[in-house]
């Protein structure tokens, strides 16, 4: 039983839209100055593009009136237009192919300005959304984690984390990039275009416009059906990425019992519910899109027959009017055509962001006060004062527990399954608080000291000690980073890990695989004591450390936590009598409870479940010892 375990706690109240969209815009507020660099590109580039289709509109004009040979008061004016750009005129005299070049000039300028600032614009989105905003808060999120408590893990599936610290995480840099940023630039754009228009034409500017309304509707609409489908194929995709994580961390048990079929079918199915399910929402977009651009085109009709029927009769130029008006409608359908991404964003975007934002919201149970009592170093003596514990109302699972242990004695813990072994050793870290009485250490209450301090001077021995994809010597020193290698190897030979360590290829320097599969369960075991030891904690802590390991292995291990403990004040959760005799004393749960307690010579010569359990151990000890002696005889 791990130190870890604790049953789900309930999640906070989840926050509505527009709490999220707040908290959104709060956090592109941070890079400000960023998010106004690249609404100044477009901005730029939007004058630009406007300065560009005028161009263009004022060349169709000028053609126009030298075809026609100025025969029309309309063509006239506009040739005499055509030749002045910002109220500069240019020379009248000039020949029309130079004016005509001069226009193709700017144009081309005006299109290689375009394509620069368009990369500059690239380049300054990534940096803001890619190497700023996901960095910072993915590194924030992760964070955070490192501080909750194990309840908040329990609750929560290790796909469930990854996928909120890669894959939501991205989701609210769309926020960022495809939502307010896009939302702003397509606003002022907008703004421009009708302005614009109006400039030309009022009356045609409102019949071509005269459908928008409609599409903000449909927005509306297609918002509040997409939204809850979205939510449902995030939770889809979770669900395969908890079955890919199970099968492969069980790909063992998979192998050893032939279940490989029934895995594939496994994942298969959770594969292939994310697939139909994205199929129904893609059908809504597919839909929806169509729908945006009918509504777009409509008023490309009205502009050509409203628009023709204007320039016909002379009330419109035919270029710097319809030609530029034309191109003003297209790029304005463009941007809003882009609803259909930006709302597609926005829904995917508040997905990702309430997800992420359940991490950095979950409260930290277990911190150090403001004023915390800083103790570098520990004595090790540990005080339970009538101490219990409960999860969140229910029944406390260990009450009302008084002990005194003084620095440098070595306890024992004895209890079956859901006793409360594992809860009772995790409180002197403060892994949890005590929900009645208290814990000291030293004579402070251990929730008065820095836990910083506190932990630093615990070290922690489980049943199947976690090593990491690192060398040996960062496995050993991974609580003293600083540790040097005189320091690694004499922890190393306390653990009595020196020995295999120098056969292995580099040793000290070799790259343990993922959790040191590579290695034997005791060789494990001994690497993690001489993880803890190296700490030269006050308090060492021994979660059945010998409860996966043979007998042989065992008494190599025992040597090891022999020279561990030394002077160290030691709780050791254990079974077998091997190890609880060498307990200075023997503590008893029954329910929580402490039921007996003493040396093993004592508790040998009282009724109750420590001798039960001690002979039920010592009748196997006979009957082993018997039957070596058959094998001998024979």
């Amino acid at each position: 039983m791990s130190l870890a375990s604790t049953p789900a706690s309930s999640p906070p109240a989840a926050p509505g839209n527009w709490e999220l969209i707040r908290r959104l815009f709060g956090l592109a507020w941070r890079y400000r100055l960023h998010c106004l660099q690249v609404l100044g590109i477009q901005l730029v580039l939007l004058t630009m593009g406007i300065v560009g289709l005028s161009f263009t509109g004022l060349g169709i004009d000028y053609i126009r009136h030298k075809v026609a040979g100025a025969s029309s008061g309309a063509a006239a004016a506009a040739g005499t237009k055509a030749t002045s750009f910002f109220h500069i005129r240019l020379p009248e005299d000039w020949p029309p192919l130079h004016v005509l070049g001069l226009l193709a000039g700017l144009i081309l300028a005006l299109a290689l300005s375009r394509a620069v600032l368009n990369y500059v614009y690239a380049v300054s989105v990534n940096k803001l959304v890619q190497q700023k905003l996901v960095v910072d808060l993915r590194g924030e999120a992760y964070e955070k984690l490192q501080r909750l408590s194990f309840r908040f893990f329990d609750a929560n599936t290790t796909g469930s984390i990854i996928t909120r610290v890669t894959g939501d995480v991205q989701s609210v840099r769309m926020f960022v990039d495809q939502v307010m940023m896009q939302s702003v630039i397509m606003a002022i754009s907008l703004t421009v275009y009708i302005i614009y228009m109006a400039s030309l034409s009022p009356g045609l500017t409102l019949a071509c416009l005269a459908t928008t309304p409609l599409l903000w509707i449909l927005t509306a609409w297609f918002s509040r059906k997409v939204q809850p489908e979205m939510m449902h194929n995030r939770t889809l995709v979770e669900r395969m990425v908890e079955v890919l994580a199970e099968s492969i961390q069980g790909i063992a048990v998979t192998k050893g019992f032939g279940r490989e079929a029934e895995n594939r079918a496994q994942f298969d199915a959770a594969n292939n519910a994310v697939l139909t399910h994205q199929h129904g929402i893609c059908w809504r977009m597919s839909l929806f899109s169509p729908a945006v651009g009918f509504l777009t085109r409509i008023n490309m009709m009205v502009l050509i027959g409203y628009g023709g029927w204007l320039v016909v009769h002379g009330q419109l130029p035919l270029g710097a009017g319809l030609v530029v008006f034309a191109g003003l409608l297209e790029q304005f359908s463009g941007q809003v055509n882009n609803v259909a991404t930006i709302v597609n964003s926005v829904q995917q975007s508040l997905i990702g962001a309430r997800r992420v934002f359940e991490i950095l919201d979950a409260p930290i149970e277990v911190k150090s006060p403001p004023d915390a009592i800083r103790r570098p170093r520990l004595e090790g003596a540990v005080r339970f004062e009538n101490l219990s514990f409960a999860y969140d109302g229910a029944e406390a699972v260990v009450r009302d527990i008084n002990l005194d242990v003084k620095p440098g004695q070595c306890v024992a813990i004895l209890g079956a399954t859901g006793a409360g072994k594992s809860v009772l050793m995790s409180l002197i870290p403060r892994f949890f608080d005590p929900t009645a009485g208290r814990l000291l250490m030293d004579g402070i209450d251990a929730r008065r000291l820095h836990l910083d301090d506190l932990r630093r001077n615990i070290g922690l021995v489980f049943q199947e000690s976690f090593l990491f994809s690192n060398t040996v010597a960062a496995n050993i020193a991974f609580g003293h980073p600083d540790a040097t290698p005189a320091q690694i190897e004499k922890a190393a030979r306390i653990a009595a890990a020196h020995d295999f360590i120098m056969t292995l290829p580099k040793g000290y320097d070799t790259v343990l695989g993922e959790s040191g599969n590579t290695l034997s369960g005791g060789q494990r075991q001994r690497l993690a004591i001489a993880r803890a030891v190296l700490l030269e904690p006050a308090v060492l802590l021994l979660d059945d450390p010998t409860a996966a390991i043979d007998s042989e292995t065992e008494h190599e291990i025992f040597e090891a936590l022999d020279r561990a403990i030394a002077g160290r004040t030691t709780f050791i959760v254990a079974h077998r009598l091997s190890t609880l005799r060498r307990a200075d004393f023997i503590i008893v749960l029954e329910a929580g409870r402490i039921m007996q307690q003493g040396t093993h010579e004592q508790l040998m010569k009282v009724p109750g479940p420590y001798l039960h359990v001690a002979s039920l151990q010592l009748v196997d000890d006979r009957e082993l010892q018997e039957l070596k002696l058959r094998e001998g005889a024979a």
